[in-house]
């Protein structure tokens, strides 16, 4: 019995996550600038897998199996923001534009110099 609804929890789990991660493309795919789509990529990717790690982590049942998983959602809580600010900060001082669209640019006000 208990067998069975960990295996129903945990469908539930990778299905919301492969639905975060077709946001993810998605978002990709259709926003448009650079600094939307690493937006779309690092929020909804994020939480896809992170769904997919505790789905992964309620069907193993298996200790070690669980701090794997909680091990490697911390991980992408930690890193993935940052390195996502880090690559949109590089692209904005190698000169890549915001979109049109952009309404604000606080950057142009922090830094006083319009990219190339």
């Amino acid at each position: 019995m208990i067998v069975e609804l960990t295996q129903y929890v945990s469908g539930v789990f990778l299905v919301a996550g492969a639905i975060f991660g077709l946001l993810a493309t998605l978002g990709i795919l259709r926003l448009p600038d650079l600094y939307t789509r690493m937006h779309a990529a690092s929020k909804a990717g994020i939480v896809g897998t992170g769904l997919i790690f505790v789905g992964i982590a309620v069907v193993s049942l298996d200790g070690a199996v669980i701090l794997r998983c909680v091990i490697g959602i911390l991980f992408l809580v930690l890193t993935t923001p940052v390195s996502a600010h880090l690559l949109a900060r590089a692209a904005y001082f190698v000169g890549y534009r915001p979109s049109d669209l952009t309404v604000i640019n606080e950057m142009e006000d922090n830094t006083g110099t319009e990219p190339k």
